[in-house]
């Protein structure tokens, strides 16, 4: 096995809030686990998006905070595509609610408001690939 590709493995592993993975080929087997006391990951099934992004109404206050994503992976706006979204442009949030889920690996990490206020701008479409540290969208104190 490739020891670059075992390394983003684990790199992506150490940047999820899972506690646990397993990932089995016909070559390898690996199994890896966080000490205790870290958070576990909430799973969900994967959304199966086809449409596009909901227009913005509202452009983002020079105060506005955004999320960024904390990992490389998929993003969606849904738990499933049968689902209404986590969060719209003009909606509250509370702290600790869930914006989004980033599918890695087939792990599905659901991404958390880190204060609370208003959805100003949402940046990323649903199923677009996005990186660490990419604006994911925009809370601020006023829709």
């Amino acid at each position: 096995m490739d020891t670059r590709l075992l390394q983003q493995i684990v790199a992506v592993f150490d940047a999820s809030a899972a506690a646990f993975m397993e990932l089995e080929t016909k070559d390898i087997k690996i199994k890896l686990k966080k000490p205790e006391g870290t958070a576990p990951v909430s799973v969900v099934a994967a959304p199966q998006h086809t449409e596009s992004p909901e227009p913005q109404t509202t452009a983002p206050a020079v105060s506005d905070e955004y999320v960024k994503s904390p990992l490389v992976g998929t993003f969606y706006r849904a738990p499933a595509a049968d689902q209404p979204p986590f969060v719209q442009v003009g909606r509250y949030v509370n702290r600790g609610d869930t914006l989004c889920i980033i599918e890695a690996m087939k792990v599905m990490n659901e991404i958390k408001a880190p204060k609370a206020g208003w959805i100003t701008d949402i940046k990323a479409a649903d199923g677009q690939a996005v990186a660490f540290d990419d604006e994911l969208m925009a809370i601020g104190e006023k829709p």
